[in-house]
């Protein structure tokens, strides 16, 4: 079968790897793709917001499945558009895409169905905010409703940040219009868990655990990023963690999101904080994380084609997900200065030592050929991801990795992980 897959980070580059390896698929194409991603599959030079032309070519090339791996397309509604035109699509509609679009939505949902969360309010009105903020207890979290990158959560330790941030988000419109409305919830305090989803509509099928690092700096300082890290599983997440969350979080969800007529087929992926009440719902994404579907995947046993087919069929529960009994770390190399400035096109030399090494793997995120060099072309480059038999050795293994890659003003966090030692 053919397969296309829409996105070019380095989530859309894992996705490629782990398709490839299905008996099923013998051509693969990616819209518009990497440097990486051309490995596996055609790069075609069509952007993911670009609907008619993608179902276009999905039609003019006769793809029998595509896969969205990214949230805009998503929550613009591209499964909406190829549906329409009678094609095989992995995604959920735009009507379900929201519990990722709109934060308010999805804080509106978990009110209505007792689904745990940080409690909360939303603004559409700057004034508004900054009057509920005279007299709320700090610190407190401010979070853009629509879409922002990873970034548009920002975290605030007094009454002036606070303040500071409605002007940011509201005033500003440092993330555009994701601004317009926004949601300021309390803060919670505990770990943090990812936990990645399969669903058919009815069904859920859980993924492995996984921990993303998102702030830029060490000691997790630093602005809010897309990820500079991530490990698998997380030794927090617990048997009776997960007994928990399926009960009260997990399949709650989906049967709201059905109940609300807006039936969700796709991933859902559960960011999730381990408070001393228990377990509560910091955030949903509609998508696979990244980059945690670079320590994810890897360690899943299954061939995803066909668990891809089985939420599009409604047969979810015909499939039992398998994972290694091991670990995975992945270390993001990125471009010194990001997410603010910073400069590409810079030559990546030590590609090619991942080519000889079982359990080691390179995932690119912002590259692109400049002739026949590879050269940086993004804030996140790289993701060098490692296994290993626990945590502990997948760690020292994707660090000693990460060495093997050389870029001018190549930068990365050296704790990715570092709450190992501390489980």
């Amino acid at each position: 079968m053919k397969v296309l897959i829409v996105g070019s980070g380095g989530r859309e580059h894992a996705i490629a790897w782990k398709v490839a390896q299905s008996p099923k698929v013998d051509r693969i194409y990616c819209a518009p793709g990497n440097a990486g991603i051309a490995e596996y599959a055609e790069c075609v030079n069509i952007g993911a917001m670009e609907f008619d032309k993608l179902a276009a070519f999905a039609k003019e090339k006769q793809i029998d499945l595509t896969v969205i791996g990214m949230d805009d397309p998503l929550v613009g509604g591209i499964v909406d558009v190829f549906e329409a035109e009678g094609l095989r699509v992995f995604g959920p509609r735009k009507n379900a895409a929201i519990l990722e679009g709109s934060k308010g939505f999805s804080k509106d949902l978990m009110k209505k169905y007792h689904i745990p969360t940080a409690a909360y309010e939303t603004f559409d009105s700057a004034e508004a905010a900054t009057a509920y903020l005279q007299t709320a207890k700090m610190p407190i979290v401010l979070k853009a409703d629509g879409l922002a990158l990873g970034k548009g959560v920002l975290i605030c330790n007094t009454r002036e940040e606070a303040m500071e941030g409605v002007k940011t988000l509201m005033l500003d419109k440092q993330f555009g219009a994701a601004g317009d409305k926004i949601v300021i919830e309390e803060f919670m305090t505990g770990r943090e868990v990812s936990v990645l989803s399969f669903v058919d509509g009815k069904t859920i099928s859980i993924m492995t655990s996984a921990q993303d690092h998102k702030r830029a700096k060490d000691g997790d300082q630093g602005l809010n990023t897309g990820g500079m890290g991530t490990f698998s599983p997380s030794p927090f997440y617990t048997e009776e963690v997960d007994a928990y969350c399926r009960k009260y979080i997990y399949q709650p969800t989906v049967d709201a999101m059905r109940m609300e007529g807006r039936p969700f087929q796709g991933i859902i992926f559960f960011g999730l904080m381990l408070t001393a009440d228990g377990p509560k719902v910091l955030e949903y994404n509609a998508r696979f994380g990244d980059p945690e579907t670079q320590v994810v995947l890897p360690r899943m046993k299954n061939d995803i084609v066909e668990v891809f087919e089985a939420c599009i069929d409604g047969t979810l529960d015909q499939i039992t997900l398998e994972f290694e009994d091991n670990a995975a770390v992945c270390v993001v190399l990125a471009s010194d200065g990001y997410p603010e400035s910073y400069r590409k096109g810079f030559p990546i030399g030590g590609l090619d030592a991942f080519k000889q090494k079982d359990g080691y793997y390179v995932f690119h995120a912002g590259t692109r050929f400049d002739g026949e060099t590879i050269v940086t072309s993004g804030g996140r480059v790289l993701g060098v991801t490692a296994k290993g038999a626990d945590l502990k050795q997948a760690r020292a293994n994707a660090y000693a990795a990460a060495d093997w890659i050389t870029f001018e003003n190549k930068y990365m966090r050296h704790d990715i992980g570092k709450a190992i030692d501390e489980a």
